[in-house]
């Protein structure tokens, strides 16, 4: 039992199962949960609340409640409880596809934020008050410190900020856990704000647990259930094009004098190709790297098993089911090369300027000026959320972002003439590299841009209609800094939803 009965004696008297637990929830409720990308998420309250929610819809009354997160979860919890109709308001970030749809029918109220925001906001209280924390962790220690599970996230705050909090003790993660974690307690609201004391990577500045007041203390859930992460694909041959474009792109900086030969810290968002590019990294002349950055995928596990990475610091895992279960079994080999930090410290848009991260994300559709949309479809349908990427993008040394250059079996173009959605305007993208090269924006006006952006990153398919969009852009523009002709560039997106293809 991973409960220690030594510590403050009430809590004994709180350990129930789920389905009492949940029955603590009403209608109206705003509720923190732990969880990031499918890490540390609570899974037991979630589906015995949403049999709940289900229940009182049968008898026609109303049960919906406000979910507030790290950033994604997984299906035991933005499943369940979208599917049950339970959710009236979600932040900050939100991949779950019945939950994705239900936004995009206009059935749920949606707030994307940067995910280094989300703790301060709900510190200021115009998000309104939390009234219910339910966290996910690993074990409660003798003095009521709260050992965390495999994520962090917003779940310090979530703590701090509730009314009341459920507890899920899970013991499917390895006890070798305590000890990653590093919670700071020094943050504060203006004009009571501090420097933050890190200045390198593995540097800790917190506690290794939460502190929560025990009255506080509502229930106590125990399980024994895995995370659940989505598994990585192979890379295939496009994704290897743009690991070896970066690769390539990051010696030539080194050569340059213009990073280190252990380079920066690294950041990396989430995705396969963001884990080819980490893996490409394995056969990389670098040595001695580091990583600030959200999350640990595959690829950095095995840039630690080969000593190419010295050390990785995030808010969460975001691993395989087979990684997740490898590093669940051999936890102790790494717990001094592993830090997990909250998210307002893992994306403190600070840190990343003081460290110099090396930011890699990925994007939906780059325009030809260096605009990049990470979120939307059309311009109004909400695929996921910006996520940590522009935490990263818009304070990182080097601001990367990659995709392959086409979708949809090559009939849809991610170059465009102008995106409908911007998540990234064009000052915070320095690199764009898709299979069919990179193109190093750094410097350069929006003419030049649109030039090397064709060039380099667009499919062969689609270079001339984008060539002869600019060159008419170019001689009936209302200005000529960044020519745009926006019937033409909103026309471009029509085509697909005419025709079902972006071929010229």
């Amino acid at each position: 039992m991973p409960i220690n009965t030594t510590g403050p004696a009430a809590l004994a008297s709180r350990v129930m199962n789920a389905e009492a637990a949940a029955a603590l929830i009403t209608d109206g409720m705003t509720i923190g949960m732990s969880g990031f990308t499918g890490s540390g998420y609570p899974k037991a309250v979630p589906t015995a609340l949403a049999q709940r929610m289900k229940t009182a819809h049968e008898r026609g009354d109303r049960f919906r409640c406000r979910i507030w997160t790290g950033a994604s979860t997984g299906p035991e919890l933005d499943g369940v409880l979208a599917q049950a109709d339970g959710v009236e308001f979600r932040l900050p970030y939100s991949s779950d596809p019945v939950a994705r749809d239900k936004i995009n029918r206009g059935e749920m109220e949606y707030f994307d934020m940067h995910l280094s925001q989300v703790a301060p906001m709900a510190w200021q209280g115009f998000l309104g008050q939390l009234d219910v924390a339910v966290i996910e962790i690993s074990g409660i220690r003798a003095d009521g410190t709260l050992i965390p599970s495999s994520s962090v996230g917003n779940n310090k705050t979530w703590l701090d900020r509730a009314h009341g909090v459920i507890l899920e003790v899970n013991r499917w993660q390895n006890p070798a856990l305590e000890g990653i974690h590093d919670i700071y307690y020094g943050t504060a609201l203006p004009p009571n704000r501090v420097p933050i004391p890190l200045v390198r990577p593995d540097d800790r500045i917190g506690e290794t647990g939460f502190r929560c007041d025990p009255d506080k203390i509502m229930a106590i859930v125990e399980t024994d259930m895995p995370d659940r992460n989505l598994p990585f694909s192979p890379p295939d041959d496009c994704a290897l094009a743009i690991a070896g474009y970066i690769v390539d792109f990051l010696r030539h900086e080194v050569s340059r004098g213009r990073l280190p030969s252990s380079l920066l810290p690294i950041q990396s968002g989430v995705g396969n190709i963001a884990n080819a590019v980490l893996s490409g990294l394995l056969g990389s002349p670098f040595e001695d790297m580091t990583a600030y950055t959200e999350v640990i995928q595959d690829g950095m596990l095995d840039l630690l098993r080969a000593g190419k990475l010295r050390m990785a610091s995030a808010t969460a895992f975001s691993l395989s089911p087979e990684a997740a279960a490898a590093l669940n079994r051999d936890m102790g080999d790494f717990r001094d090369k592993l830090i997990l930090r909250p998210q307002e410290i893992s994306n403190h848009p600070e840190l990343i300027r003081r460290l110099g991260c090396i930011a890699m994300n990925g994007l939906i559709e780059a325009d030809i000026y260096g605009n990049v949309n990470s979120t939307h479809i059309m311009g109004s349908r909400v695929q996921n959320g910006i996520g940590g990427s522009g935490d990263f993008a818009r304070n990182g040394f080097i601001s990367i972002f990659m995709t392959p250059s086409t979708a949809k079996e090559g009939r849809i173009s991610a170059i465009v003439p102008h995106v409908p959605h911007v998540d990234h305007i064009n000052q915070d993208v320095q690199v764009i590299v898709t299979e069919q090269g990179l193109a190093d924006l750094r410097g350069l006006s929006p003419k030049q841009r649109a030039k090397v952006i064709i060039e380099n990153n667009a499919h062969p398919d689609f270079r001339a209609a984008l060539r002869d969009y600019y060159d008419r852009a170019l001689a009936h523009s209302y200005g000529l800094q960044t020519p745009t002709l926006l019937h033409e560039a909103l026309t471009w997106h029509q085509r697909f939803v005419d025709t079902g293809s972006m071929h010229a």
